[in-house]
């Protein structure tokens, strides 16, 4: 590690050149003058409290003479509540970059002096989009690390709560905190945690914390099931955590990873908590059902199309009475298609126009397709059904997983009819309990495998109000 060196004005000339003074027009070099010395400052325009190093800067001009030794300027003369010395030229530069300020005095012999009076561009705690809630608190994380972590001492005023810092990529030096409370956590887990974040070999996590569980997990690109849940909801995270799970936060990263992660956690809700038991228990319920038939529903519907001599008499209203000019099969798959074209058109669109353009290419599309023959009407049911459906989860992840097994089991299905559907329900709960996590001891099916009896009871149903939200083992 490159230490500082006793000259000052080598030091000053080593960091005008790494830091390419002259080259940025954001890094700032401050040269001062203090009695009989000299101290030059370095940070960046944008990261620092223009405020607070303004009085600093007055401070420093009014000291009668200039301290010996870095140490004893950080004790004697620098009125700040976040600061310190250090004699790695690594470290340095590190925190300038994160927006810190570095000091280098002429006194201070082979050490630099760390003012963290750094501030970020944030935007509002507001509510998450995609992670609404009709009762409760509003507020949701955001891309800066310490407004997340405030957010969550804010609701755990225990001195059991742990935020452990560190730094992942080589060349982004992202910060990171793995956040637990240490008398409910597995504390071989977190240090399992600890140890695989250390071994993270990348240059940078571009993608935040779609980069780190990527680099966490060796994904099998095979497998379609979400690998680690995320919530952006600080009420949630905390609730988490009095479970015993572990969060990661990331900074730039407006969400916080939940491990370890089951495929059951996935279908909990905030909203659930914020309800009456017996409210709650109901909306629960409903929600695993209708997710379910997001999955079952076409290709069920499509096997028995195939077969309508075992469709009983009560049941025939459910086979189409024309075919269309398409096969069943190609109408499904286009339909599914189509509604991802219509979704991704619909991000792309000016918000002002979103909706209205949405339901409109719906409607038209639909109206006409089955006008010349390309749809028949259930078609168009059942999909818009599975396509409102999808929603009654939030994770985006999961959602694609059912979609892509939907349109296995239906080919599948078209190809070896009962055989091709059964051979599907296999490849899916294969695939769900193959699925590869960091979840330590737990499985990604937990609490079915291993069994626990009142954690897979807690899914269902909400007891009372200050129940286990998801499934403490």
């Amino acid at each position: 590690m490159e230490k500082f060196l006793d000259s000052y004005n080598e030091n000053v000339k080593f960091f005008d050149n790494k830091l390419n003074v002259d080259g940025n027009f954001d890094i700032i070099k401050k040269v001062m003058k203090i009695a009989d010395g000299e101290m030059t400052m370095y940070y960046i325009d944008g990261f620092v409290k223009d405020g607070v190093m303004e009085k600093l800067m007055i401070y420093f001009l009014s000291l009668k003479s200039m301290p010996d030794g870095a140490d004893a300027f950080v004790r004697q003369n620098l009125p700040y509540v976040e600061t310190d010395s250090t004699d790695s030229i690594e470290f340095a530069l590190q925190m300038v970059l994160s927006g810190a300020t570095l000091i280098v005095g002429s006194s201070f012999g082979a050490y630099g002096v760390i003012v963290d009076a750094r501030t970020y561009p944030a935007r509002e705690t507001a509510e998450p989009e995609g992670d609404r809630v009709m009762r409760g608190s509003h507020d949701g994380f955001v891309e800066t690390l310490i407004f997340n972590t405030a957010l969550i001492r804010r609701r755990i005023r225990d001195t059991s709560l742990t935020m452990s810092y560190m730094s992942v990529g080589k060349k982004s030096k992202t910060d990171i905190v793995l956040c637990y409370i240490s008398d409910k956590a597995d504390m071989e887990y977190v240090e399992q945690l600890r140890s695989k974040l250390k071994a993270i070999d990348t240059d940078s996590l571009t993608m935040g914390t779609e980069s780190l569980a990527e680099c966490l997990i060796r994904t099998r690109w095979y497998n379609p099931f979400p690998k680690i849940r995320s919530t952006e909801r600080p009420d949630a995270a905390a609730a988490q955590l009095y479970e015993g799970s572990v969060l990661i936060l990331t900074d730039n990263s407006p969400e916080a990873m939940v491990l370890p992660s089951s495929i059951f956690d996935f279908m909990q809700e905030t909203n659930d908590f914020y309800f009456p038991p017996l409210t709650g228990t109901y909306l629960r319920i409903v929600r695993h059902i209708v997710f379910g038939l997001t999955l079952f529903m076409t290709p069920t519907w499509f096997l028995l199309t195939k077969n309508p001599e075992v469709v009983p008499q009560w049941l025939e209203f459910v086979l189409p009475r024309e075919l269309g000019r398409l096969p069943l099969l190609a109408q499904l798959l286009l339909v599914e298609f189509i509604i991802d074209g219509l979704r991704m058109a619909s991000m792309n669109t000016p918000n002002m126009l979103s909706n209205s353009l949405s339901v409109v290419g719906g409607l038209i599309l639909g109206d006409f397709a089955v006008d010349i023959g390309w749809l028949i009407p259930e078609v168009i049911l059942y999909m818009a059904f599975v396509a409102i459906a999808n929603f009654t989860q939030r994770s985006y992840e999961l959602g694609y997983a059912f979609k892509f097994l939907r349109i296995l089991l239906l080919i599948l299905t078209a190809l070896f009819n009962y055989i091709g559907f059964g051979v599907g329900i296999v490849v899916i709960i294969l695939l769900i309990a193959t699925n590869k996590t960091v979840n330590g001891k737990r499985s990604y099916l937990y609490p079915l495998i291993p069994f626990n009896a009142k954690a897979l009871k807690s899914l269902f149903f909400r007891v009372q109000k200050n129940d286990v939200r998801t499934n403490k083992s």
